[in-house]
C-alpha cells in the first residue's frame, strides 16, 4: 500500500509553515501570514496550526537584505490570531539569555499565548563576521546552546536566576513581568547526533531538523528517543519537526531554492500531488510530529497557490482518523 492510499492515521500530522526573512519587506510577510492563516483544509478548519520565522543577519543567497528576527517575531504574533507563532531558531551567540527570554515573554503576551520559542547554536559564518566576531568552535557553540537553554528555561518558568557559567552569567535575573503561558515551549534545532539531540532529550520540549531526508531523519529520530531513555524521559516527550521545501512546480526549483536546489531537492515537496503525498508520508513513518514548509521569498500568488494545494490535496491524507471506538459506532 503506497502513502498516497494510506488511510487518515489516528493521531495524524500537524502542518506548519516556514517563512525566512531573506529578500522580502514585511508587509509581504505580514500578508503571507494572513493567507496562510486563512487557508483551510477542506472544511476542517485551518491547515496550518504554526508560522515560523528565521534569525539571520544577512540572506543565503549572499546580500544583506533580511529582516531583524525579534521584531519579526512580535510582527507574526500580533499579525495572526491563531497559529503558534515561532522562530526556527534564534542563535545563542547572538543575544544574551535575559534579553531573548524577556523577549519570548513579551512576544508570548502580544500573542496572547502562542509563543514557541526555537533555540540553536548558530552556524553561519557571515552572520559573525557582520558583528565583528569569529565563528566560535563546534564544541564553543555547543556548550553556549546548553547554557542558554538551561537558563531561559528557568527565567521563562518564573524563577530568579543566578549563574556564572562560560558562556551565561546572570545575577538575580527574572523575567517580569511573566508570559501568557505557564510552560512556553522549547525547541531545540539541528541535526547534530552527538550534542545537539542528545540535549534536546535531555531538556527541549521540541527538536527540530531541516530539509533533511526521510532517511535521515528516521536515524535522527531513532539517537532522541535513545537518549530521551537515558534521561529518564518517557518516549515521545520530545516533539519532533521537520522543515522541508515546498515547491510543486518542478522547473521552478531553482528559481526558488538557488545554487544548492539538487542537493535539497529530496527534501522538498514538488511535482505530482501522489508524489507529495508519498514524500510526506515517508517523513510521518520517520517519527515526525509537525511538517514545517519551508518557503522562499517573493512570496507570491505561485507561493499561495502550493499552500492552498497542499491543504487540499495532500494535508487530508493525514488527518487524525476515527478511534476504534468511533468507527463502530
Amino acid at each position: 500500500m503506497t502513502a498516497a492510499s494510506l488511510p487518515p492515521t489516528r493521531d495524524g500530522l500537524r502542518f506548519g509553515v516556514h517563512t525566512p526573512l531573506q529578500d522580502t519587506r514585511a508587509d509581504a510577510v505580514r500578508a503571507l501570514w494572513r493567507r496562510i492563516e486563512a487557508i483551510g483544509d477542506q472544511g476542517h478548519g485551518g491547515c496550518f496550526d504554526w508560522i515560523s520565522v528565521w534569525d539571520h543577519f544577512g540572506s543565503l543567497t549572499g546580500t544583506t537584505a533580511n529582516l531583524e528576527a525579534v521584531a519579526m517575531h512580535a510582527a507574526l504574533a500580533c499579525t495572526t490570531e491563531r497559529v503558534r507563532c515561532a522562530c526556527l531558531v534564534y542563535s545563542v551567540g547572538y543575544r544574551d539569555a535575559l534579553q531573548l527570554a524577556s523577549a519570548i515573554a513579551t512576544i508570548d503576551q502580544l500573542s496572547g499565548g502562542r509563543a514557541t520559542l526555537g533555540l540553536g547554536a548558530g552556524y553561519l559564518q557571515r552572520d559573525y563576521r557582520m558583528t565583528g566576531r569569529a565563528l566560535p568552535s563546534p564544541g564553543q557553540r555547543s556548550g553556549h546552546l546548553g547554557e542558554t537553554l538551561r537558563a531561559v528555561r528557568r527565567l521563562l518558568d518564573g524563577e530568579t536566576v543566578t549563574t556564572d557559567g562560560r558562556h551565561v552569567r546572570l545575577v538575580e535575573a527574572s523575567c517580569a513581568p511573566p508570559p501568557v503561558q505557564a510552560h512556553i515551549p522549547i525547541i531545540v534545532g539541528g541535526g547534530g547526533e552527538r550534542s545537539t539531540i542528545p540535549l534536546a532529550a535531555q531538556v527541549a520540549d521540541g527538536w527540530n531538523v531541516p530539509m533533511a531526508t526521510p532517511d535521515d531523519l528516521a536515524r535522527k529520530v531513532t539517537i532522541l528517543r535513545e537518549h530521551e531513555h537515558i534521561a529518564g524521559r518517557p518516549g515521545g516527550a520530545v516533539e519532533t519537526t521537520v522543515s522541508i521545501g515546498l515547491c510543486l512546480d518542478e522547473t521552478q526549483l531553482p528559481a526558488r531554492f538557488g545554487p544548492r536546489w539538487e542537493a535539497l531537492r529530496p527534501a522538498v515537496c514538488t511535482g505530482s500531488t501522489e508524489q507529495v503525498v508519498d514524500l510526506v508520508g515517508r517523513y510521518r513513518d520517520a517519527g515526525v510530529d509537525r511538517v514545517v514548509l519551508s518557503l522562499r521569498a517573493p512570496f507570491d500568488a505561485a507561493i499561495e497557490a502550493d499552500l492552498e494545494r497542499f491543504a487540499a490535496e495532500v494535508a487530508p491524507h493525514f488527518r487524525p482518523g476515527p478511534t476504534s471506538e468511533e468507527a463502530t459506532r
